[in-house]
C-alpha cells in the first residue's frame, strides 16, 4: 500500500486537532466502519456523489469520466448484498484520475482493487456482482453512516480515519 503518512499533505488526526471545537457541521468525522481496499490508504479531494442500491450502473459511469482528483462517495445504503465496485471499475477510476472512492456498501476483487492506483474505502467485501438496471441518482446529498455529505464537500482519508469538510482545508 502506498501513501505513507509522511507523503500526504495532511493527517486526519491533525485536522481533527485543528477543528476539535467546530460544532457547525462544516467539519465531520465518519464513524470507524470503513476498511481500506485500494492501493492508496490516504487520499483527499472534492466530493462527487452517487446514490444507488445494489446497482452500480451510475458508479461505473461516474468513474469512467475524468475525475480531476475528486473523490466519489457512493451511498449504497449500507447494503452488504452486492459489491458496488470491483477490479475493472477501480482500474477505470485510477485511469481517469479519481483520487479515491468511498463506498457505503461492499466491494469485490480485492487483489485487483489493491493493484489499482486509487484510494478505496468500503464497509466489506462481497463477491456478488450488482444487477445493472441504470438506477440511482448522481450528485445529490447522501447520508453515509448518519452523516450528510454534499457534492462539493472535501473528503480526507488516511489510516486513522475519514473526515469531511464543507471547504478545502489545505487551500
Amino acid at each position: 500500500m502506498s501513501n505513507s503518512p509522511a507523503s500526504l499533505p495532511f493527517s486526519t488526526c491533525d485536522l481533527c486537532d485543528a477543528h476539535i471545537s467546530d460544532d457547525s457541521s462544516d467539519f465531520r468525522v465518519l464513524p470507524p466502519v470503513f476498511h481500506s481496499y485500494g492501493a492508496h490508504v490516504g487520499f483527499m479531494g472534492e466530493v462527487s456523489t452517487v446514490q444507488c442500491l445494489d446497482d452500480n450502473s451510475l458508479v461505473r459511469a461516474a468513474l469512467a469520466e475524468s475525475g480531476d482528483g475528486r473523490v466519489l462517495v457512493v451511498d449504497g445504503g449500507g447494503s452488504l448484498r452486492r459489491a458496488l465496485v470491483g477490479g475493472n471499475v477501480a482500474a477505470s477510476a485510477a485511469q481517469n484520475g479519481w483520487a479515491g472512492v468511498l463506498v457505503y456498501g461492499c466491494v469485490r476483487d480485492v487483489e485487483e482493487l489493491r493493484a489499482a492506483s486509487v484510494g478505496l474505502y468500503a464497509l466489506a467485501l462481497n463477491p456478488m456482482p450488482t444487477v445493472k438496471q441504470g438506477q440511482g441518482l448522481r450528485d445529490v446529498y447522501v447520508q453515509i453512516a448518519g452523516l450528510w455529505i454534499r457534492p462539493g464537500d472535501w473528503l480526507y482519508a488516511d489510516a486513522d480515519g475519514i473526515v469531511l469538510s464543507r471547504r478545502n482545508l489545505l487551500a
